[in-house]
């Protein structure tokens, strides 16, 4: 149930806004000054706090400026019998949702009140999700093949140096990939992600740049590219070693100018995207077979990391297995099933050319087929080997 907290100096009008808003089911607390309402948001958790502006001993604006650091999720609604339009404003840039004046009409106060609920809730979702795809993205291991990654990660990430990820499949090329986002000055921006294996090769241009209405038969109308999309953020070019010519042609251009020309249109357009690309194969064997722009690769890769195969980094197949347990149990809403020592030793003497991915693959088939214990019999019989 939605949590709010009324602080007022007015007993008078902070009953009233309880009345209000317990009979819309909402749980209301009060404070009848700054300094009690900031304790309770730091002992309590709200969804939405109500204030005044002008009160004794602390006025609100300075409650809200203390509030975005000791509750920042709070969604902060400002009220005033004294406000005006600089007040509003005021407030707005200091974190406030939104500001109302007493006395307050109660169709504007329950929308406004709603409204932050909906905010407290898509921002609460927000970091629900971005600490799942942390999670997804983080590298689990010791090794010191591993170890090696995570110091060029940590040097090159703060840089809008761009990146070349190398690596066999499965590997974990993406992962470093968000890492690099991650932990770089773009990570508020956002990371578009191309496979560029994926995309036909007469429809890749028109996914990078995007393309005008009637530029082509199925051009229906305009579409935004993922340069564009990328704006402020990483731009993620998986498998370029698969990219057409005449599209390799066009992406050079655009880290040399950064500029890009939707297909169909003439109008040059800006972009602030860094790059980061990864491909499973060997670009200068194929620079000499004329299938990738040697200019191109020069541009790429500024910075080379290269990741490790599985088969390479063996003392990491212990702590992904354990890793993978908890992660399928909690996808599957069970509790994590054990693995003995001789079935993990069993795993980690295999051969492991589909890497993490296929180590995943095996670990979810032992869970299935296994009870509640995946012994070195298990591994034997469903490890696929």
């Amino acid at each position: 149930m939605p949590r709010i907290l009324i602080i007022d100096d007015e007993k008078a009008i902070r009953n009233t806004l309880k009345e209000i808003l317990e009979y819309e089911s909402y749980t209301v607390d009060q404070a009848e000054d700054g300094p009690t309402g900031l304790d309770m948001l730091i002992k309590n958790k709200y969804d939405v706090v109500l204030c005044d502006i002008k009160m004794p001993k602390m006025d609100g604006i300075e409650v809200l400026e203390r509030a975005q650091i000791a509750a920042p999720d709070a969604a902060f609604i400002m009220v005033s019998a004294h406000g005006n339009i600089d007040t509003a404003v005021d407030a707005t840039k200091k974190g406030a949702f939104d500001f109302i004046q007493k006395p307050p009409d109660l169709n504007r106060l329950l929308v406004t009140v709603r409204n932050a609920l909906d905010r407290t809730k898509l921002v609460t979702e927000t970091k629900t999700l971005k600490k799942k795809i942390a999670k997804s993205s983080e590298m689990v291991g010791s090794s010191p093949e591993l170890e090696a990654v995570r110091k060029q990660i940590a040097k090159v990430a703060p840089t809008d140096a761009r990146v070349l990820i190398t690596g066999p499949n499965g590997a974990g090329k993406e992962m470093v990939a968000r890492q690099l986002h991650e932990l770089s000055n773009r990570a508020s921006g956002p990371m578009v992600e191309v496979n560029c294996a994926a995309i036909p090769s007469e429809l890749i241009e028109s996914e990078l740049f995007g393309h005008e209405k009637g530029s082509f038969t199925s051009a229906v109308k305009q579409r935004i590219g993922k340069f564009e999309q990328a704006d402020g953020g990483t731009l993620f070019l998986d498998e370029i070693g698969d990219m057409s010519l005449s599209a390799q042609a066009k992406v050079l251009r655009a880290l040399q100018e950064n500029k890009i020309t939707r297909v169909g249109g003439e109008k040059e357009i800006s972009v602030n995207v860094r790059v980061i690309a990864a491909t499973n194969k060997d670009l200068q064997q194929e620079i000499a077979d004329r299938n990738f722009r040697e200019d191109l690769y020069h541009r790429l890769s500024v910075i080379l990391i290269k990741v490790p195969a599985l088969n390479d980094r063996r003392d990491d197949i212990g702590d992904l297995v354990q890793r993978f347990l908890q992660d399928i149990a909690r996808d599957y809403g069970d509790k994590p099933k054990k693995i003995d020592d001789k079935a993990l030793a069993y795993l980690k003497g295999l051969d492991w050319r589909g890497n993490i991915r296929e180590l995943r693959n095996v670990v979810e088939r032992l869970i299935i087929m296994s009870d509640d214990t995946i012994t070195e019999a298990d591994a034997k019989a469903f490890a696929g080997k």
